[in-house]
């Protein structure tokens, strides 16, 4: 079945979804509850122990099947203007995003500015926090920053949309 990585993602949680849906069932059915004196057997819930347990193998296989096939996806296929793979497109981007709140911070800030005082500080001292770098340099590092993150986050998005691969699965 050839699916896109966005295709791939959903079979993925929707296979998820099925095995914990059997898992709580499981759960609800396999043991019950009778008082003294009534009778089991009516209150006995269906379940079929061999049944549920090849099901949730199967489901299990699945999963391992489709996240095996997007982990190879992930490791070879490459993001195109970026000359690496989507695996390291994935450790970059959150690479960007610290840069980019870093960045953010430090656009703001004052040259000069008065340190808050400590709660419980008697001195007549008034101290100052002095920015050492250039703010209208940071403001354009967080500019770029930000610009390159959209780019990089558009590209990711448009390989996971339109690049396909094969699962050898079947629904």
């Amino acid at each position: 079945m050839k699916v896109t990585s966005a295709q791939a993602s959903k079979i993925l949680k929707k296979l998820n979804e099925q095995h914990s849906a059997l898992l709580s069932h499981e759960e609800y059915t396999r043991t019950f509850n009778a008082a003294t004196g009534e009778d089991p057997e009516t209150l006995r819930p269906e379940y079929d122990f061999a049944s549920v347990q090849e099901e949730l193998a199967e489901l299990e296989q699945k999963i391992r099947k489709v996240k095996h096939a997007l982990n190879v996806f992930n490791s070879t296929q490459e993001v195109p203007g970026y000359g690496f793979t989507i695996d390291e497109m994935l450790v970059y981007l959150p690479q960007l995003t610290k840069r980019v709140a870093k960045l953010s911070y430090m656009k703001q800030m004052l040259p000069k500015s008065r340190a808050a005082a400590s709660y419980g500080d008697s001195r007549n001292i008034i101290d100052y926090i002095y920015t050492n770098y250039d703010i209208k340099e940071a403001e354009k590092a967080y500019n770029d920053a930000a610009d390159e993150l959209a780019k990089a986050q558009n590209a990711l998005d448009y390989v996971n949309v339109t690049a396909e691969f094969e699962i050898d699965i079947e629904f």
